[in-house]
């Protein structure tokens, strides 16, 4: 959760022409996508039958990649290229993605439950 509200930082800060701040932002969220991603790998190793926590592993992992990939882009640029803003908003698509499977297995948790007589 951490690492998303940090890249919607960047993004704000970014529109709003603090890059330096939206850099840090960016810094920021990289170790907390990190060991997001490291536990969520933990998780599907202890249940490997689980595909939506193998999923859920992978896209850790791209979110990492993306945020390590925008750091990287704006380090050597001046202002903001292209590419660093692409990377930023395919790391919130990821996110949303992410959130949409979180949110739908807990209404398929919610759905399921027998009716008391």
């Amino acid at each position: 959760m951490l690492p998303a509200l940090l890249a919607l930082v960047a993004v704000m800060a970014d529109s709003t022409g603090a890059h330096g701040l939206a850099e840090y932002a960016l810094l920021a969220a990289v170790p907390f996508a990190a060991v997001a991603a490291l536990a969520s790998f933990g998780d599907y190793l202890d249940a490997r039958d689980d595909g939506v926590a193998a999923f859920q592993s992978l896209l850790w992992g791209l979110a990492v990649a993306l945020l390590v990939a925008s750091c990287a882009i704006r380090s050597q640029a001046i202002g903001v290229p292209p590419l660093a803003e692409s990377t930023l908003f395919g790391c919130l698509g990821v996110f949303a993605v992410k959130a949409g499977l979180a949110l739908a297995g807990q209404a398929r948790r919610l759905s399921l439950r027998p009716a008391k007589p």
